[in-house]
């Protein structure tokens, strides 16, 4: 028998229960800096030293957690079906679950890739610093995705979500762009469940859509446990 295809989109409320922190606060701020100053192309150019030691920070946090009851519940499912998982985070805490189909958009805080050659790409769990090459000489950087850079996982993602028996969709404001607009590409009828203690959309915005006001440690096991009956 084929097992159904679930697809689950996952942002920051998924890794806060493991202790990592939410990169915005309420002044859009990251860690006190300004977005553009840390995750952007221009500010790498004007002060590498700093987006280093920004990442190198979330990189020593993310060395200290572990995955949640959230993460754990996700890699059950695969029990009996087939479970795609596509985050928005950058940590690698569904990998740590255990789950064994994880795409992320937004890139991984435990690699670096060149930055001459985007294909470049090497594991890396210390601090990155200055004078960090790659084989052929050229500077190391984090491999994140930066604003106003390509997003080059969103092509499949988008062709997951399409194949999709089943969306759940934890721990995000469903804000950011493009990752927002997956949801635009499940089949009609298909069911979407979005847990999230404080939901922005409401249960009429799409057909079949379930509304679980709840955190991702909570929220999550629940659902889980209703699906594998």
């Amino acid at each position: 028998m084929v097992k159904k295809h679930v697809v689950v989109l996952t942002g920051a409320g998924m890794s806060a229960e493991s202790g990592l922190k939410t990169f915005r606060d309420a002044n859009g701020l990251w860690e006190g800096h300004d977005v553009m100053e840390v995750a952007s192309p221009q500010g790498f150019a004007k002060n590498p030293e700093l987006v280093f030691e920004f990442y190198n920070q979330r990189r020593r946090q993310l060395l200290q957690v572990q995955p949640n009851k959230g993460h754990k519940a996700l890699v059950a499912l695969e029990e009996k079906f087939k479970v795609t998982i596509i985050t928005q985070n950058v940590d690698n805490l569904h990998e740590q679950a255990g789950s064994s189909s994880v795409l992320h958009l937004h890139g991984e805080l435990f690699k670096v890739r060149s930055t001459v050659d985007e294909n470049h790409v090497l594991d890396w769990t210390q601090d990155l610093v200055l004078g960090d090459l790659d084989a052929q000489g050229h500077q190391l950087r984090p491999h994140i995705v930066w604003f106003g850079e390509m997003v080059p996982m969103l092509q499949p993602a988008i062709e997951f979500t399409a194949q999709a028996d089943i969306l759940i969709i934890i721990g995000t404001s469903m804000q950011v762009y493009p990752a927002a607009s997956l949801i635009n590409y499940v089949s009609q009828g298909t069911p979407i469940y979005f847990i999230d203690p404080k939901p922005n959309v409401t249960s009429t915005a799409f057909e079949n859509l379930s509304i679980i006001p709840e955190t991702a440690t909570n929220g999550v096991p629940r659902l889980i446990s209703e699906l594998l009956e």
